[in-house]
């Protein structure tokens, strides 16, 4: 039986909305408030506000995986260096928490794992500790300065890199029929066990939006993005311009042979659809826990 893949990717979007899970999505925000007031009151007026980031504040998320992103914006003055800033918030949410969660260190960010609840629940927040780049400059500029303690692509560890939150999340504002790509290719990457970063792929999908004629159906604005990449990602001169810092190349965290996987993922992923409209399932499922009563041709 034919399978309509306009109707199949609806059904998708649709079964990983995260209003499915309303309840789960509270816990996550109580927790990270209480993550909030607790860097508020140890670091005082050393900070500016925190505030939320990632794929939720995006409203690129999707419900079978995510977490929350919590920024805390330092004063340029508050630490000497951004790797002893990086240390210190470790170590004091380590200590806050070291009871009731999991605390590790990530490339940019200190992973809050809570240990499962009594509904088998486990919710886990992102803290992005930055610093401002010059005393006072944060509140108008919105710069971050933010420490790698891990190596990414080009970037070593223990080095940092200029970052703009802001900007990154003004960059997809009002962008709906990209929002929708994004989604589906993260729900590839996770079902398909692909490594590539969903920032990359954001950015990929704008890019792809902005510099062809991406219309039509869902399938067709999905095969319009995958074949724009295929046919361009591989190019030397292709570059993906991070909107939170116009000096970040994001291309450059992929090697060659990266970038040529991408585009052979993306041709096969189009060539076997158009082979079989089934296989549309395979790369794209629909979340059975949420999927509506209804048959997708």
């Amino acid at each position: 039986m034919t399978v309509n893949l306009n109707d199949h990717l609806q059904g998708v979007l649709e079964s990983h909305r995260m209003s499915h899970i309303e309840s789960l999505v509270e816990k996550y925000k109580e927790k990270r408030n209480s993550i909030k007031e607790a860097l508020e009151e140890r670091y005082g007026s050393d900070i500016y506000g925190p505030f939320n980031s990632g794929s939720y504040a995006k409203h690129t998320a999707v419900n079978c995986k995510f977490d929350l992103d919590l920024v805390v914006p330092f004063k340029r003055n508050s630490y000497s260096t951004l790797r002893e800033m990086f240390e210190e918030v470790y170590d004091h949410l380590y200590e806050t928490y070291k009871d009731i969660a999991t605390i590790r260190k990530q490339k940019v960010s200190i992973g809050v794992i809570f240990d499962t609840d009594s509904d088998r629940d486990i919710v886990s927040i992102d803290v992005v500790p930055g610093r401002e780049l010059t005393a006072d400059d944060y509140p108008e500029s919105r710069d971050l300065n933010v420490f790698f303690n891990e190596g990414m692509g080009f970037i070593q560890k223990d080095t940092y890199l200029k970052t703009n939150i802001d900007s990154q999340i003004d960059h997809i504002k009002a962008r709906d029929n990209e929002r929708k790509i994004i989604r589906l290719l993260k729900l590839w990457k996770y079902h398909n066990g692909e490594q590539f970063k969903s920032f990359l792929m954001e950015l990929l999908v704008i890019k792809a939006f902005d510099k062809t004629s991406i219309t039509g159906g869902l399938w067709d604005k999905l095969k319009g993005v995958m074949t724009y990449v295929q046919e361009n990602v591989t190019k030397e001169t292709f570059t993906l311009v991070d909107p939170g810092n116009s000096n970040n190349d994001v291309m450059e965290s992929l090697d060659t042979w990266q970038r040529e996987n991408l585009a052979n993922r993306f041709k096969t992923v189009i060539e076997r659809i158009e082979e079989s409209s089934e296989n549309i399932k395979s790369y794209f499922p629909i979340n059975e826990q949420f999927e509506e009563q209804k048959n997708y041709r």
